[in-house]
């Protein structure tokens, strides 16, 4: 199983709000947040700190997506 963020860059755009301005308000570390923009896992204490930071659900945010095959 795979994750995509796409979602939360789009209200990021949506808000007016960029990248440096989540993480200030959100309180995540910047290797939080690459971690995000790779579409890697991170905790829930992470997307929980990012969806209050928007007063979001976590559904608003992310996707559950099928895993690429790599060759």
């Amino acid at each position: 199983m795979a994750v995509s963020y796409n979602k939360l860059w789009k209200k990021l755009i949506d808000l007016g709000m960029s990248k440096g301005e989540l993480r200030v308000k959100a309180g995540i570390s910047t290797r939080q947040l690459a971690k995000l923009g790779k579409n890697e896992n991170v905790t829930t204490d992470v997307l929980v700190r990012v969806c209050r930071a928007l007063d979001c659900n976590v559904d608003e945010i992310m996707d559950i997506t099928e895993p690429t095959e790599e060759k």
